[in-house]
């Protein structure tokens, strides 16, 4: 009995090889792609050749030698159908089932453009590299030590609090970087002096969205250090970026200021671009427009990275990128780069 239902499977596989055989003798396919739509149904893995030769189980030892041999000529057969479909043209359709013409001209494709802020970071980090600025770049969360402590921003200091600064629940000694001042501590951390950077990147605080505000937004400082570097050096690095980046025509002021890194600290004004220096809403009928806070170095910061304060001196800068590209395009609602309205962004294309 178990003889005879081993020959019986054998005669049914020879039986279904000759049927394979001649499907793919006949095979048609009025379909895109024949070769691949062929590929699939005989020679893919769940294929009719791959399933015929998992039966080759049934069949007596003896008699495996012949039916391989039979198998191995059905699957040639195949291979080299599927080889003269697919060095065929492939017939392309309509929808509609008529031959598509191959001469017409394809069809455009829509093209995109860089968001504004990615424009003007580049901008504005092409500026800085052009007076020999490096760009260093370095982690979103950060610990305390390189987002506060070094930069002699005390324990109790009102940016450590919670309504101004996203900590991580599980360590609140990290944080979501609240500056891009942390790149530059880093950096001034490895001893390598000189050190003329750039640092741009998305840093993070707790505020309420509106026109003017966001709790993230983008940010590029900057940071020398070199033996008597002066507040002259810094002024004259940030007038000719302003220059590079509004127009030679522009006005610039320096305020007093107060950052825990810097001393002396200043905050730096354009004229207007709005008003053109008038006055109107956005500059708060002043004419000018803040752009960006600067300053010396404090002393205090450089030992804390291992730097001789006695020996080395040096300037940082820091400047929102929104607020850049606001001024620069005359944009008054900061929420339009976070939206992604095709409409909004559309509009830069080719831009800069």
């Amino acid at each position: 009995m178990g003889d005879w239902l081993i020959f019986a499977a054998m005669n049914q596989m020879i039986q279904k090889a000759a049927s394979i055989k001649e499907a793919i003798d006949q095979f048609q396919s009025e379909g895109p792609d024949p070769a691949e739509e062929f590929r699939i149904r005989f020679l893919g893995t769940k294929g009719t050749i791959k399933a015929l030769m998992a039966e080759m189980k049934q069949v007596a030892p003896e008699d495996r030698r012949q039916m391989g041999q039979l198998l191995n000529e059905l699957k040639l057969q195949a291979e080299q159908k599927y080889a003269q479909l697919n060095s065929a043209p492939k017939a392309e359709v309509h929808t509609s089932g008529e031959a598509l013409d191959i001469t017409l001209p394809g069809e455009a494709l829509p093209l995109g453009s860089r968001h504004p802020i990615s424009l003007v970071r580049n901008r504005i980090v092409s500026i800085f590299q052009r007076l020999g600025f490096a760009v260093a770049e370095g982690p979103e969360i950060e610990d305390d030590w390189h987002n506060f402590t070094a930069l002699n921003l005390p324990e109790h200091h009102p940016a450590r609090d919670m309504q101004d600064t996203f900590y991580v629940s599980e360590d609140p000694a990290w944080m979501l970087r609240t500056h891009t001042s942390s790149v530059q501590v880093r950096e001034m951390e490895k001893g390598k002096l000189p050190i003329r950077i750039v640092c741009p990147g998305r840093v993070y605080r707790n505020e309420t969205i509106s026109a003017r505000a966001h709790c993230f937004f983008h940010q590029v400082e900057g940071l020398y250090i070199a033996e008597e570097v002066s507040f002259a050096d810094l002024k004259q690095t940030l007038y000719f970026f302003v220059q590079e980046m509004f127009g030679a025509e522009i006005k610039v002021r320096f305020r007093p200021s107060y950052f825990p890194f810097t001393e002396p600290s200043a905050e730096m004004d354009i004229t207007c671009l709005i008003c053109g220096g008038k006055g109107c809403n956005v500059c708060k009928h002043t004419g000018w427009v803040e752009i960006l806070g600067c300053g010396m170095v404090h002393p205090r910061v450089l030992e804390n990275c291992g730097i001789d304060s006695s020996r080395y001196s040096g300037f940082a800068f820091g400047m929102g990128i929104e607020r850049i590209t606001m001024l620069k395009y005359q944009i008054r609602d900061l929420r339009l780069f976070s939206e992604n309205d095709v409409r909004f962004l559309k509009q830069f294309a080719g831009a800069l």
